[in-house]
């Protein structure tokens, strides 16, 4: 039996439009919005849009936007395991191979909320972005022109204005998505009227925080037999969750996340959440991954049990990240001790390959502000974080062909998955400069349209870099790690 066949599919009216279709969309804002759907009067789907050519949107129409989730962990010292069937998803449109159907949304009078999670490399202006688009190349592009379309066919509504709530892991997201949109608009001579309703549409920050490593593909079949079920989409997460919203207006009502028992939180400035969440959560995982990886690890869970990978990632975290912020150092201590327990959380498997999607674009978000927030505090530059650096680009070090890179650990291939000119441009250095370390680092840290300013220019930071891949190179990930951590003894936040 498939869950077809065992779960119902539940119309509703499609008052949410999601752009993504991914793992963490599913198992974080779907399944909150179907616990609205039975906690209160919500009443609304999800129509989801897959924003790219190729996807998952097959295989959730295939199940009729049902899928299952299954959230793991420990509350009040007791292992939690909870399934719930999802039944919030009404569709997934293509806006490449269904781009009409996708079109004919903008006339939905139900529709009131946007969501997205396109990547940290997501909101972005394309110049090659064009009104006629069939559909735009960048997701600001295909959101201005879907707003257009709405605004014409509603004849400028401000009721049928929409709100917008991003997940992309950047800074200020709502508001990037916002001014890119209104760029867009002037540069393609869409009317004044349209500007001006374009700021009744309500572009909010947001903060997402929920571990998800998605499909369990090793277990997938135990768990059928426990649903009584198949699932092609099942989508696991841990049970802790958190969503920051700011706001300039008061949603309470419309999306009563509290009265359901949601840790939602409505704020007019959520700067110290996303800074607290984002330099160490997400830092720590883009800190180590690369080098936990390349040390021979496969989860977030090995690289706490192992006593040199934890150390090194204890290191980094509580002698450079905290000290390199602005805030309470005992409160950001209390707050990575609960972070560090959550990736040690043994129900959950979080693939370290999952989490080098995008690793340089997650570098800059994540890690870069502690590397340089350091160097700014200390007059020194971090060692851990330093390493980090050498670690994400040895990491990159792989052939590239046919739209795809691969690198070799112990002998195996693996791959690496990032926009394709951070992929060609690693692939050549790599091929033109064998060996050479330092010609390689300079380069990548003289990359200013990936860093935002040419880090070459940072005292001592391309030696640094350099002396650290060499090592990896020539004495292996291990050697390097040993000697970081020699001195490290980590022991409720001693060291800082």
């Amino acid at each position: 039996m498939n869950i077809n066949e065992s779960v119902k599919t539940v119309k509703r009216p499609e008052r949410v439009l999601q752009f993504g279709e991914g793992n963490f969309l599913r198992a974080f804002v779907d399944w909150m919005i179907d616990i609205l759907n039975e906690k209160t009067a919500f009443n609304g789907n999800v129509v989801i849009v897959q924003p790219l050519e190729k996807g998952m949107g097959d295989a959730i129409n295939a199940q009729n936007g049902l899928y299952t989730t299954i959230l793991r962990g420990v509350m009040d010292e007791k292992v939690i395991e909870e399934f719930r069937p999802i039944t919030s998803i009404s569709r997934c449109v293509s806006a490449y191979a269904q781009f009409d159907e996708y079109i004919k949304l903008t006339e939905n009078p139900d529709l009131k909320f946007v969501i997205s999670n396109t990547t940290e490399a997501g909101i972005a202006y394309n110049s090659a972005d064009k009104l006629d688009d069939k559909p735009q190349r960048s997701f600001p592009g295909k959101v201005t022109a879907f707003l257009y379309r709405r605004w014409k066919h509603f004849n400028g509504d401000s009721s049928k204005a929409l709100t917008f709530i991003p997940c992309e892991l950047i800074d200020k997201n709502g508001d990037k998505l916002r001014e890119i949109a209104a760029r867009y608009a002037k540069e393609w001579g869409l009317e004044d009227a349209f500007s001006v309703w374009l700021e009744e549409c309500d572009f909010c920050n947001s903060l997402v925080d929920r571990v998800v490593p998605g499909y369990p593909r090793e277990e997938a079949e135990t768990l059928w037999e426990k649903l009584g079920y198949t699932d092609s989409l099942l989508d696991m997460a841990e049970i802790f969750h958190l969503w920051v919203i700011e706001t300039r207006r008061d949603y309470t009502k419309e999306l009563p996340f509290a009265a359901a028992g949601l840790n939602v939180v409505w704020t007019d400035d959520l700067s110290f959440y996303r800074t607290r969440k984002v330099r160490i959560l997400n830092g720590a995982h883009t800190m180590t991954v690369p080098a936990a990886f390349l040390y021979g690890l496969d989860t977030v869970e090995a690289c706490c049990k192992d006593p040199l990978v934890s150390a090194f990632m204890k290191k980094g975290v509580f002698e450079e990240i905290i000290p390199s912020m602005q805030g309470n150092a005992d409160q950001l201590v209390t707050y990575a001790d609960k972070v560090l327990d959550r990736f040690a959380n043994p129900s959950i498997k979080h693939l370290l390959l999952s989490i080098t999607l995008n690793s340089v674009s997650k570098f800059k978000t994540r890690v870069l502000p502690s590397l340089k927030g350091f160097f700014q505090k200390k007059g020194k530059l971090p060692t851990c974080l330093s390493f980090s650096f050498a670690s994400l680009i040895a990491f990159y070090n792989g052939v590239f062909g046919t739209g795809e890179m691969t690198g070799s650990r112990n002998g195996e291939k693996y791959p690496i998955k990032d926009d394709e000119d951070v992929l060609t441009r690693f692939a050549a250095l790599y091929k033109d400069n064998p060996n050479n370390a330092r010609v390689i680092v300079h380069a990548v840290l003289s990359f200013a349209d990936w860093w935002g300013e040419d880090l070459s220019a940072i005292p001592g930071l391309v030696d640094k870099v350099s002396a650290h891949l060499e090592g990896v190179w020539k004495n292996g990930v291990k050697a390097e790690l040993e000697k970081i951590c020699a001195e490290y003894t980590y022991s409720d936040g001693e060291g800082i």
